[in-house]
């Protein structure tokens, strides 16, 4: 058997030591029985203890590893007993003592018992926040995590609890309880709600987590929580324009040259939860202009604190020019936020100022000024103007296809071209003269579709003139008629301009065919068809210009085939007697299935013919709306291209216009219709037409007066897209 080279010498095999006492050491004595130097170091290892599982060294030995000794010598090692082997134990336990040499490749090892008292303030819970950062943003929720040990061997009962923070932070409460086994580990946590008000201020918030149980002493540990910032910054400037001088001094006249500054009135609204500094820039967005300009906003670098406005005042001072036109300033204000983490919203806005001349207008100018207003007024310049063009009472009015020009008949027997640029421009004429004035009074005109070329005119004597109104003498190409004194009430042009029919007060319609024009003009209708009730309107209808529409005395509405000769009666709703007419009828362009209607009671009514024009079904009544116009008489409806807007005129004076959806049912937002300009005079003829962007009307009234009238398309209407 070999000798051990590592003696190994303790001198009490019985030891006892009281945890977290300062005398809780002893000696291990190691000798080198070799022949060598070497180095040497020992280790305790006690009986069912695992340090990895524990977390911590529970002795400590000093020196950690001798120097190298010779042949004989010794080394003395102290031991410190400064945890439990095993937390929270006490009692007698055996220890080994190891001792080692690398060098030699030898151990030796002696067994020591020692007998653990606990001491008093032992038992402290250990409590770690494992997030590195914590942050969160207003509104939402986060998790304030929480690892705690036991490392006692005893249950024990713990109260955990987060102060420093405002309690509203916490939905759920700032206090846990729970029981901890002996040695055990848990993972909780404190939900954590943040505000969005002044309790929130974006910063950062020391905390502190407390631990108390019923087997020790309580502890604490301290941590931080960001709240990121949320919010916007905005600058309100309700007014865009101001004048200098702010305020004519008309009562100090004697000082008629003084100024003043133009005023702007800020609101910057901080609704973050950063305080926040603001200042502001003002430039001139055209530099080369009026740069000589002052400006001063008050108070300055003002602090606005989280959800909060403060007002400010933006002065702007310029020299008044002593003659002249006045002048402007297009200038730029740009808010400039301290802290932009959050978002910014109208930072950079646009105001305008007009600096007024001291001398604006002399007086000569400002009295000839008033009288070319009123020569304007009293001339063809204006339409309201004490004297309308016709003489007597419109009978019909209607736009060419490119909207740039309009005709319109009248019981003064003259046809008169209308400028409509000229309508919606002041001192521009509008009114571009008589077109041709007949022997008798003209009861209806109408352009030819293709090119708008030629003009047809139905008179009251039954005869129907065809005009060129291109040619620089309005010649009349063409005069032709039935029968003398047959009133025309309607003319309606095939889309092809190839014919031409007329609707007569006898209850007469007949074709003209007019492919032959220029050199053989018709002397005889092509074909006729007579109705038993006089006819007061007529309109091509359906897609294939096959069958014509025709309405009269005593609301009779029928719709007649051409082609085939064949003839539907559409069942009115108003049932008529002699006094009763349908005025007018109409189609849209786009949407020929679609026909509108009107009658001296005051009724309108949409209908869809694509049920009947080609099948023996009846047609459908979309909608009818009574007291239109007041219960007065309605005299004329006319139909914007694609069918989504219905003007209407009647005795009450007034233009109306109807918004329809795309199947010609009116829309809910505009069921009461928008009214226009009113006359003093009962309307009698309308016509539409959309721009792309607003929508053209022409009426004509009993007293011989044609009015405009323009107003905004309506966007999402159901029917209406540009």
């Amino acid at each position: 058997m070999s000798v051990n080279q590592i003696g190994l010498e303790i001198p009490q095999k019985e030891l006892s030591f009281k945890v977290g006492s300062t005398n809780n050491s002893f000696p291990v004595v190691v000798v080198n029985d070799s022949n060598q130097f070497a180095s040497f170091q020992i280790e305790l290892i006690a009986a069912g203890a695992d340090t990895k599982e524990v977390g911590y060294e529970w002795y400590t030995i000093s020196p950690d590893v001798s120097v190298k000794i010779p042949p004989g010598d010794l080394v003395e090692f102290v031991v410190a007993i400064v945890e439990p082997p095993i937390a929270g134990f006490s009692g007698v336990m055996n220890i080994t003592v190891r001792a080692f040499s690398i060098e030699l490749r030898e151990e030796n090892r002696e067994v020591l018992r020692i007998n653990l008292q606990q001491g008093a303030g032992r038992s402290l819970l250990k409590l770690e926040v494992p997030a590195n950062k914590l942050q969160g943003v207003p509104l939402d929720t986060l998790e304030i995590p929480i690892l705690i040990s036991n490392p006692s061997q005893q249950n024990t009962n713990v109260t955990l609890s987060c102060v420093d923070l405002p309690e509203s932070w916490f939905p759920k409460g700032s206090i846990q309880q729970f029981q901890l086994k002996p040695g055990a580990q848990l993972t909780t946590s404190f939900i954590c709600t943040l505000p969005f008000n002044q309790d929130a201020i974006a910063k950062v918030y020391p905390f502190t987590i407390k631990v108390s149980h019923t087997n020790g002493l309580p502890s604490q540990l301290q941590s931080n929580l960001e709240v990121l910032p949320k919010g916007s910054l905005t600058v309100i400037c309700p007014s865009k324009l101001q004048i200098i001088p702010a305020k004519r001094p008309w009562k100090l006249w004697w000082k008629f040259w003084a100024t003043s500054p133009a005023i702007f009135n800020l609101t910057a609204d901080n609704d973050s939860n950063l305080p926040q500094q603001i200042d502001f820039e003002v430039e001139n967005v055209e530099s080369t202009d009026y740069e000589d300009f002052s400006f001063e906003v008050s108070p300055n670098n003002v602090e606005i604190a989280p959800f909060s406005k403060t007002d400010l005042t933006l002065q702007i001072d310029k020299d008044r020019p002593w003659i002249g036109n006045s002048q402007k300033l297009n200038l730029l204000i740009k808010a400039n936020w301290q802290d932009t983490r959050v978002n910014t919203i109208d930072e950079v806005q646009t105001i305008e100022v007009i600096i007024k001349p001291v001398v604006s207008i002399l007086t000569l100018i400002i009295v000839l000024a008033i009288i070319i207003l009123g020569l304007g007024w009293l001339s063809g310049l204006s339409l309201e103007n004490p004297f309308p063009s016709h003489r007597s009472a419109v009978t019909s009015i209607q736009y060419d296809g490119s909207g740039n020009h309009a005709i319109s008949s009248s019981n003064d027997r003259t046809i008169r071209q209308w400028n409509v640029a000229g309508l919606y421009q002041p001192f521009t004429n509008y009114d571009l003269g008589v077109l041709t004035e007949a022997k008798k009074a003209i009861r209806i005109v109408r352009y030819r579709p293709v090119d708008n070329d030629l003009i047809a005119a139905g008179l009251e004597n039954g005869e129907i003139q065809i005009l060129d109104t291109q040619s620089a003498n309005k010649r009349l190409l063409a005069a032709f008629s039935s029968q003398n004194d047959d009133r025309v009430f309607g003319l309606e042009y095939t889309l092809d301009g190839r014919n031409l029919f007329s609707g007569h007060g006898s209850g007469m319609v007949l074709r003209w065919d007019l492919q032959n024009l220029f050199t053989n003009p018709p002397t005889q209708p092509s074909q006729t068809k007579k109705f038993d009730f006089a006819i007061n309107a007529i309109a091509l209808v359906g897609q294939d210009d096959s069958t014509l529409a025709i309405a009269g005395r005593y609301n009779q509405l029928v719709l007649w085939n051409w082609v085939n000769n064949t003839v539907k009666t559409i069942p009115y709703t108003n049932k008529g007697g002699q006094d009763d007419y349908i005025q007018s009828i109409d189609v849209p362009e786009r949407k020929r299935n679609l026909l509108a209607t009107s009658d001296n009671q005051g009724y309108i009514a949409v209908w869809d013919l694509s049920t009947c024009l080609q099948s023996d079904r009846p047609c459908q009544l979309v909608e009818g709306w009574q007291e239109a116009h007041h219960g007065k008489a309605v005299r004329s409806v006319a139909f914007s291209n694609q069918g989504c807007y219905l003007v209407s005129g009647g005795d009450d004076g007034e233009t109306k216009i109807w918004t329809l959806n795309s199947n010609g049912k009116r829309t809910a937002s505009e069921i009461n219709s928008k009214s226009l300009e009113k006359s003093n005079s009962p309307i009698s003829a309308v016509d539409i037409h959309l721009t792309a962007r607003d929508i053209l009307i022409l009426s004509g009234t009993n007293e011989g007066r044609v009015m405009s009238h323009k107003t905004e398309r309506i966007g999402k209407i159901g029917c209406d897209s540009f």
